[in-house]
């Protein structure tokens, strides 16, 4: 099994559709009304795949690092903007995505650089860049909607603290820590089943192109290693630079209302 290639043929890749047809099968037979949704999906996701495809032959053959860290900025900027779609009505939120994503992802692309643990070659920076980046991405995310949720569940509360004469963080009380908490929870939960429910993509991908299980595994704990680091920032972050956009310059409660 070891060092032999796993190849997908064109035609096996076309007889998967099937699964596609399951799921929209599924939607008809259920009413759900996700038939058109699904396939615009699937036909971006594989115009989208083929294009980032090609874009990284050409990436790793040139092998620049000018050129690697235009690609790494563009999947920042990517992952930023998603992140501020998630935002609610937050003001500046894209701002805050974008410093929060280069402060978690950065800070830790830059130690597995420094330490060794990957080299500074494009095709292993910029991988782990998108795996860092759609992480930190999805937590930042979480960290908006908590904020918001958990802004107007407790908005009586808040207004009794300000009216008291707390400032606008101590008003917010354990809100800040329990968004921070909710960006970083899903990523420590699937840890908590690594090997004993989920096989990662990376391991399992590395393992079917041959590599050895023990050298995949070392591989899959750096890369829990850096996804615990940049969610955990990204999360304090954002938590912190976001809930002042809860507030007014006179210190009054204002609830974003959705862009």
């Amino acid at each position: 099994m070891i060092n032999k290639t796993v190849e997908i043929s064109n035609l096996s890749l076309g007889l998967a559709f099937v699964m596609v047809v399951i799921s929209l099968v599924i939607s008809y037979q259920q009413k759900l009304g996700l038939e058109k949704e699904t396939l615009i999906s699937v036909a971006r996701a594989i115009v989208q795949l083929i294009v980032v495809g090609y874009l990284l032959r050409f990436v790793f053959h040139v092998n620049n690092l000018v050129l690697t860290i235009t690609m790494m900025a563009f999947i920042l900027f990517n992952a930023s903007y998603n992140g501020e779609k998630r935002a609610r009505g937050i003001s500046h939120s894209l701002r805050i995505s974008f410093i929060a994503l280069l402060l978690g992802g950065g800070t830790t692309m830059l130690l597995l650089v420094l330490t060794g643990a990957i080299k500074p070659v494009p095709w292993q920076l910029v991988p782990v860049t998108g795996m860092v980046m759609n992480n930190a991405m999805i937590a930042v995310g979480l960290v908006y909607r908590s904020l918001g949720q958990m802004y107007t569940d407790q908005k009586n509360q808040v207004f009794e603290r300000l009216a008291l004469g707390a400032n606008p963080k101590e008003a917010s009380g354990d809100i800040i820590k329990q968004a921070i908490k909710f960006g970083m929870q899903p990523t420590i939960d699937s840890i908590k089943t690594l090997g004993l429910v989920s096989l990662p993509g990376m391991m399992s991908g590395l393992i079917m192109a041959g590599v050895e299980p023990v050298l995949a595994i070392k591989y899959q704990i750096m890369v829990t290693f850096m996804i615990l680091s940049s969610t955990a920032l990204s999360s304090v972050y954002a938590s912190y630079a976001a809930y002042k956009r809860f507030f007014d310059e006179n210190w009054v409660l204002q609830l974003p209302k959705d862009k």
